[in-house]
This record gives C-alpha cells, structure tokens and sequence, in this order.
C-alpha cells in the first residue's frame, strides 16, 4: 500500500530521537518471511504459496468460529488433515495430541486460519514436526509475524524463541476480518499496539524496531477506529493488518518487555482472556515506563494522534492521554476485574510477575510498584504517571 507522508508523520521525524540508541551501536536480526497482503484474494494466495513450498500433505489448522472462513480459503487445497480444536494460550496437552495427529498422516505443511491462537497451535506442531507454516491471521493478534511460541502447562506460560516456529508465508486478507466481533477487533488491535509500546523499551530494542514499532502503532490509531466504526471498511482493516505485522515484526526483534511479561503470567496463570488482558494492562505499563524515556514517549505521543504542543509540553502525558483518548473512542476493556481476575489473586499475581519483569526495563520495578499497577489495573482507575523510580 502506497502512502504520502502525513503531517503527523513528519512531527514523528523532527521530534527528538534517542540518538543515544545509534550513538553505542546496535546489532538488529531480520527474519525471513513472505508477506502476502491483498483483500479478496486469499484462496487463491493459499494455494500459490503452498504450491511453491511444496506442501502435499497439508494439515488445516482453524478455530470453530472461523471454520467456514478456512473452508473458503483452503478449498483449492488437498488436506490431509483438518484440526478443529483451537484454545487459548496453548495448553501443552493440546499441543501434544496435534503433533501425534500431524505426524500420523504424515503431514508437511501447516495452513493456519485464524486469530493469534490457532496461530499458536500451528507454532507448537511445527517446534517438534518438520513442517512449514503457512498462516492467515483474521485478528490483528500479529503472532503470525514472530518466532515466538507459548504454551501453558499447570497454570504455567513458557515461552520461547525458535526459528521453526516463524511461518515461512503469512497471507494477509482484510475481507476475512469484517466478521471479527467489534469487542475482539478493539481487544485484538490493543493488543498489536502493545507489541509497538513494549518495543520501544524491551531488552534488544533498537533503532530499526523503534521505527516499525512507532510505524505500527500510527497505522493501528488510523485503522481501528474505521474498522470499528464500519466493518465492511476495507481499507481501515487493511491498515489494521499492516499495522500488526509492524507492531509483530518490531516486537520479534526486540524481545518482550515489561507489559507482555506480567501478561503472559496473568494469562497463564488465571485463564485470563489474552486480547483483553493486554487491552487493559497496556495504559499502565506505558504510564510507568513514559516519564523515563520522554523521546521514545514523544514520538510514540505523535503516532497515536497527539499534538505537537502538548508532546513539547509534556510527552510523557502526551503519549498516555493519547492512548486513553484511543481506548475512550474504542470504548476498550477497563479492567483486569472485567477480564476475570479476582481480587484476591492480586497479591499472588505480583509475586508471579515480578521476577519476569526485565532487569532492562526504563524504570525499575518492585514489589510495591508493581502491586500498585495490578490494584489499579484490576480497578480500571486513571493511569498513574509515574514521576519517580519506586
């Protein structure tokens, strides 16, 4: 997709940057992958990628919901195998019986149609399985982007790193997204945002990173509103999908940071729902984090639609307001209490979370930090900025 350079665009470059970041040198990973990004046209993109990577014995991956999507999108394929059992966050025993169903019929190739747990699914085959991955997301989760896999054993999350894993094809097409509940494509777009904000600051973060991530989280600011406001928006949910695969992309090389960290333990661990978990947990971590990189926070403030003034003023601010004034007109999830989490589980989650939290992080976290973000995230309050390390 071609795009002129906005106003805010060009704020974003004459904002001040973290110079200092390229100023000590950097080593920045790419990984390869073919994206295909095209409305309409993903059976037939399906078919010509699993043709080129040789797939004769192809598994179809795919969650109830999007089963007659996957049936459309795969119907000029011989499947071997058809796997209708999705959940989320991956539950190894899962995982297990899929592998043996794969490697039964002698399966070579993984097509996946779905959000970013059927992503997970085809992930967890392909880590023991020898097999490649051809994934068509219909959420805006980014999974898909990375070579990152997760699963939960006992309440557990693990989460890993292995090039197996990274789909060699991703087939981006924002017709099979109109049908995404406006309740999952807000939570599923908070949740792409959160790879852009955690990579501003996770623990590999870089100069190349940053740039997609901003990138990422201004065509996430531009697009959700269309998507929500029509489905049938095309070109809104195209730049839902683009900004995912940034956000996905810029996240994959600098490493999960703070929020993702105290996300994948609440979800693990209490069976909370991953979008919007993150939807809720994202305003805190940035109100944390904000005050102690105010150049990161500043162009992260434009991206999302601030104004200039009020980023030369405060950035910090700037930047979290302009995200609650995203979440307020996405009338996103409020509240960890809403997403499940019981109060009583709040002094446990804190011991869980705090020693996953990167010793990297802008600002550092204890106990009482940390336990003070959960209360206020589970009661939906204000996002406190935080003005001095605690």
């Amino acid at each position: 997709m071609t795009r002129p350079i906005r106003k805010a665009e060009q704020e974003m470059t004459n904002f001040k940057d973290d110079s200092s970041m390229r100023g000590r040198g950097f080593t920045h990973d790419t990984l390869a992958q073919r994206v295909v990004l095209g409305s309409g046209q993903a059976a037939q993109a399906v078919a010509d990628e699993v043709a080129r990577l040789g797939g004769g014995r192809v598994m179809v991956i795919t969650g109830e919901a999007e089963a007659e999507l996957a049936q459309r999108v795969t119907a000029g394929l011989q499947v071997a195998l058809w796997w209708g059992e999705v959940r989320q966050h991956v539950p190894v025993e899962l995982a297990e019986r899929a592998r043996a169903a794969a490697r039964d019929a002698e399966v070579d190739l993984v097509v996946s149609v779905g959000g970013g747990s059927t992503t997970g699914l085809a992930k967890a085959v392909a880590l023991e399985v020898d097999v490649q991955i051809v994934a068509v997301p219909t959420t805006y989760a980014g999974s898909e982007a990375t070579d990152v896999w997760g699963m939960t054993d006992d309440g557990v999350k693990t989460t890993g790193v292995d090039s197996r894993v990274l789909p060699a094809t991703v087939v981006y097409d924002a017709g099979l997204t109109t049908s995404l509940p406006v309740d999952l494509t807000v939570a599923s777009g908070l949740n792409g945002l959160a790879h852009c904000v955690d990579s501003l600051w996770a623990p590999r973060a870089d100069p190349i990173n940053v740039v997609m991530a901003l990138e990422g989280a201004r065509a996430l600011a531009e697009g959700l509103p269309a998507a929500v406001a029509d489905a049938q928006d095309l070109t809104g949910r195209e730049e839902c999908l683009y900004g995912a695969y940034l956000s996905a992309v810029a996240f994959a090389s600098a490493g999960s940071g703070m929020h993702h960290k105290i996300c994948h333990v609440l979800g693990g661990a209490y069976d909370l729902p991953h979008a919007p978990t993150h939807a809720v947990v994202l305003p805190y971590v940035l109100a944390y984090n904000a005050p102690a990189v105010p150049a990161q926070a500043g162009r992260l403030a434009l991206a999302l639609g601030a104004s200039p003034r009020s980023v030369e003023a405060d950035p910090a601010r700037a930047a979290v307001e302009a995200l609650e004034a995203l979440r307020r007109r996405l009338d996103a999830p409020r509240s960890l209490a809403d997403a499940g989490l019981a109060e009583s589980d709040l002094a446990d989650a804190t011991l869980r979370c705090l020693p996953k939290i990167p010793k990297s992080n802008p600002v550092p976290v204890t106990e009482r930090s940390l336990s003070a973000l959960l209360r206020s995230a589970w009661a939906g309050e204000t996002p406190p900025l935080t003005a001095t390390p605690v």
